[in-house]
């Protein structure tokens, strides 16, 4: 009785654990809509962007920050310690730059990839 009642335990719990991997999820099931991934790309690809933009205007709103500080700054000491947060304001603003340059390039891309199979749908 112990060991049915053991294999019927096992047979339950690998029922459980495995369920999930035999039925396909609805997210996971293919749009029927065409050019739905290059759709997604762009989508994805103009929000990340708008990230970026977000991130860009912070840096370049601390480097005119910096710059005030820096005129601002009374002692030789203030003034130098304004400098160098001026400086390490400008190399961040430079790394958001080359990262926002980078992801202009994949939007563009990424429409470039939609228009193209956008373009080879047949119309109707």
């Amino acid at each position: 009785m112990k060991n049915s009642a053991r294999i019927g335990a096992l047979a339950a719990g690998l029922a459980l654990s495995l369920g999930p991997l035999t039925a396909p999820a609805q997210a996971d099931a293919p749009t029927k809509e065409p050019c739905a991934t290059q759709t997604t790309q762009v989508a994805r690809a103009e929000a990340q962007l708008a990230k970026v933009n977000a991130v860009f205007a912070k840096k370049q709103a601390k480097v005119k920050k910096a710059k005030k500080a820096v005129v601002q700054a009374d002692t030789r000491a203030e003034k130098r310690q304004a400098v160098k947060k001026l400086k390490v304001a400008k190399e961040r603003r430079t790394k958001v730059v080359k990262i926002k340059k980078a992801q202009v390039q994949r939007v563009a891309k990424a429409k470039a990839r939609l228009a193209k199979c956008l373009a080879s749908q047949p119309t109707t």
